[in-house]
């Protein structure tokens, strides 16, 4: 006697999906499904015109190209999106000026002036941070200046070399 197999319920049909959920979207291969189905289910005595499936097939490629481009568009735009980090490395070295502010009242106080020593990231924003051990978000920024020349004692960069009797300390 034969085993009989056992049928998975999950292919039962009360275990199937009741509705079917519509794509928003007719991309390239629902666009063939459909002009494969119009193929086969075309009347043999009155077969589809010639010029109709070639502006149908011209249809299809136009279809293919516009949403390579679209994907081509969408990478660009991922790649242009640049870490606020990298965005403003530039400044480290940079004199900014920027306004200070009252904490209690919100009142713009002064107006400061520091070096950028380093830039990190909060929130998705640039915060540079300053020789004077402040922090303040890039947005704040009311002026960027190359840094004035000190008189006094030469200081040394990170590669080792002097910045000359103008450096800063």
């Amino acid at each position: 006697m034969k085993n009989m197999t056992t049928i998975d319920s999950s292919l039962y049909l009360h275990n199937q999906q009741l509705e079917r959920v519509p794509s928003p979207e007719l991309g390239k291969d629902e666009f063939l499904k459909i002009l494969m189905t119009q193929l086969q289910n075309q009347d043999p005595t009155s077969p589809m015109d010639d010029s109709q499936f070639i502006s149908q097939m011209a249809s299809f490629s136009q279809l293919e190209q516009t949403m390579n481009m679209a994907n081509s568009i969408d990478q660009l735009v991922q790649k242009q999106n640049v870490s606020p980090i990298l965005q403003y490395s530039h400044m480290i070295g940079k004199d900014v000026s920027y306004h200070t502010y009252d904490e209690d009242t919100g009142a713009q106080l002064d107006t400061e002036m520091s070096t950028v020593i380093a830039v990190s990231q909060y929130e998705g924003q640039a915060v540079l941070e300053l020789e004077n051990d402040e922090k303040i978000y890039a947005e704040s920024i009311t002026q960027v200046s190359e840094p004035e020349a000190d008189t006094g004692t030469e200081s040394i960069g990170e590669d080792g070399a002097g910045a000359g009797a103008g450096g800063r300390d």
